[in-house]
């Protein structure tokens, strides 16, 4: 289980290095004032755009050695990947976890690896604590507020989980106060004078 989560924390860490490369290369465009005709400037049709674009001196030298650093990371990623498939092929919770739609095999082997043996968890609730995927819950006497997740858990689990959807934010409940929509305003009390700019405190003198 180390060695795959290993393995897995690893494809991470290759993973930024080549989002990070990519984006070096958008910068260079956008000194150069080339905006990008496509979303995906790293396809086949996008280098053929690379190799058109008019790179000169330090700018060409670094656009052709971040183009060689992404082809290196690709192969990485690839050699990576097929160590993980290999290790999880006869995995049953690997194999179960990619009947649920948007779960392809790098989620299931990053789910597998970084939460081990899900017997230990005595239900979903305490699986998603673990996670980080539940609310904050602030509590005061009867006030209770729920907040972001806590993201307390694996990062790599979160980032890894595209199923999930961000809460709701929900209003605290206050009994009694049904219709303080109509109430009239602090600003809207008769006989108050409204103030005439953003800025108070600019009225003083």
């Amino acid at each position: 289980m180390r060695q795959l989560r290993e393995l897995i924390r690893y494809r991470a860490r290759l993973a930024a290095l080549r989002t990070s490369a990519k984006a070096q290369i958008h910068a260079v465009m956008a000194k150069l004032g080339i905006l990008p005709t496509m979303s995906d400037m790293f396809g086949p049709t996008g280098q053929g755009l690379l190799d058109a674009m008019p790179f000169e001196g330090a700018y060409a030298t670094r656009v052709a050695s971040l183009r060689g650093l992404l082809e290196r990371y690709d192969d990485e990623l690839d050699m990576v990947e097929h160590q993980l498939h290999g290790r999880l092929a006869d995995h049953k919770g690997y194999n179960a976890i990619q009947a649920l739609n948007g779960v392809g095999r790098i989620t299931a082997a990053i789910m597998v690896a970084e939460i081990g043996d899900v017997g230990r968890f005595p239900d979903a609730r305490h699986l998603c604590s673990w996670a980080g995927l539940t609310p904050t819950h602030r509590e005061s006497d009867t006030k209770v507020h729920r907040g972001h997740i806590t993201k307390q858990g694996s990062t790599l689990v979160r980032c890894g989980d595209r199923s999930r959807r961000p809460l709701p934010r929900r209003r605290p409940h206050r009994p009694g106060v049904h219709a303080h929509r109509q109430a009239p305003g602090r600003d809207d009390r008769p006989g108050r004078r409204r103030q005439e700019t953003a800025q108070p405190h600019l009225l003083r003198a």
